[in-house]
């Protein structure tokens, strides 16, 4: 399917207390041409936007299973600012009946977190053919399963893609019309550590982060052992 594009990152980690330090910091980028031969599964990530926020959509597809398990980013797309909820349902009911997704009905992972449970509830009742799994993103210290809602703490999410980036389990398809919109994000994406030691994570002010919590919350999904059974919720 052509060549994919692989991105390392610099270090998550930041010692430096009550200043912003980007995570991303130092992309580069090297072509690949391989592919696994395994049959995929595949993920959809869906990032709910308000007013100002983008709606953003990842889907991945996903090798194998457990700490060995690679994934490949097959489309990125944002939606335009002020696009209703039932445009962005049908849109993503549209997807899901393309192949490869047709054949291969994938995981959703939506995020409910600011739009809350009514949002969902639309997707839900439009029968997307697709494991829906709402997302509510916290501060936190560890995922909850809860009334059948996933509780993520921001910092898994952002660990989730670190890490698979910093090992080359991630690859990222090099022809995706949004790739320098997400490369943008993931450069201006940061983590602040307080004086008191609390750890936040968001993009730099004034910028976005879409893109980046699609891709974060569909990757979470495909590798969390706690949601690895394929069903609907």
């Amino acid at each position: 399917m052509g060549e994919r594009l692989r991105i390392h990152t610099g270090n998550f980690e930041s010692d430096t207390m009550g200043e912003r330090q980007n995570i991303f910091d130092g992309s580069a980028f090297q072509f690949e041409q391989d592919q696994p031969d395994q049959r995929p599964r595949f993920v959809v990530g869906l990032d709910l936007g308000k007013m100002k926020d983008y709606s953003a959509l990842s889907v991945v597809e996903m090798y194998g299973r457990g700490p060995e398990a690679l994934y490949h980013c097959r489309h990125l797309e944002r939606f335009k600012l002020g696009t209703s909820y039932p445009t962005q349902v049908a849109r993503v009911r549209e997807l899901c009946r393309r192949e490869p997704l047709a054949s291969n009905p994938p995981r959703l992972a939506i995020d409910q977190t600011g739009v809350g449970s009514a949002v969902v509830d639309i997707f839900r009742q439009a029968r997307i053919d697709a494991y829906l799994w709402p997302i509510v993103i916290h501060g936190g210290a560890r995922a909850v399963f809860d009334a059948g809602t996933w509780r993520v703490p921001k910092r898994e999410l952002v660990a989730c893609v670190q890490i698979l980036l910093q090992t080359g389990r991630l690859k990222i398809a090099a022809d995706l019309p949004e790739l320098s919109i997400l490369t943008t994000e993931l450069q201006n994406f940061q983590v602040s550590i307080s004086d008191s030691g609390f750890d936040s994570y968001e993009a730099r002010s004034g910028k976005h982060d879409d893109l980046v919590l699609s891709l974060a919350m569909a990757l979470w999904l495909a590798g969390s052992p706690g949601a690895d059974a394929w069903v609907a919720v």
